[in-house]
């Protein structure tokens, strides 16, 4: 299965935390997501999640 993310926003009140994000995981490929603290990478996982 292939994940795919375009142009994807998410915003918490009115602070825009995830700013038009594009991505796409292969299947069976390893992926790692690296960034500061409060960067976004929890935010994005839960809303690739479903949650």
């Amino acid at each position: 299965m292939e994940i795919r993310l375009e142009q994807v926003v998410k915003s918490f009140d009115k602070k825009q935390v995830i700013h038009s994000t594009t991505l796409t995981i292969q299947n069976g490929s390893f992926t790692t997501l690296l960034g500061p603290s409060g960067c976004g990478k929890t935010t994005l996982l839960r809303m690739i999640a479903g949650l």
